[in-house]
């Protein structure tokens, strides 16, 4: 495994939703640094999750052309897509761990880009998933 970081959607969410400024700094730097680093991953689920949560789910929804343009913007991460091989490990990862079906495939996206880490406040902070580790960055113990 490497250094990358996979990012869950809420992640993405929070650098972009103004009605938890403490959240929202931590993400925008986790954010940037990923970037400037070149070790953060996504998935194409996180940027279909992302554009419904900010277009629908937070305070003030960005409209869907602002929302686009930010996916386009973050088009500059590696992405992994789904693909029947994806979702097969996912099944797997679900029927062997017993998280969500969503949750698995956030896992298999994570290894398959050989991430050691994956950036969620969903999944189990500390939760080791063959090699990639769960960090919750909004929790001031992880």
């Amino acid at each position: 495994m490497s250094d990358k970081l996979f990012l869950d959607t809420n992640i993405l969410v929070y650098a972009y939703d103004s009605s938890e400024p403490e959240k929202q700094a931590t993400a925008q730097m986790l954010l940037t640094q990923g970037i400037e680093r070149e070790d953060a991953v996504i998935s194409a689920q996180v940027l279909g999750e992302f554009f419904v949560v900010v277009t629908r789910r937070i305070q003030q929804p960005l409209s869907a052309e602002q929302a686009e343009q930010v996916i386009d913007l973050l088009g500059i991460l590696p992405a992994v897509e789904i693909d029947l091989k994806l979702v097969k490990r996912a099944i797997s990862i679900h029927k062997e761990s017993q998280i969500s079906y969503w949750d698995s495939l956030i896992v298999s996206a994570a290894e398959r880009a050989g991430c050691s880490q994956i950036l969620s406040e969903d999944l189990n902070t500390g939760q080791v998933y063959d090699d990639v580790r769960v960090t919750n960055p909004f929790d001031e113990a992880s």
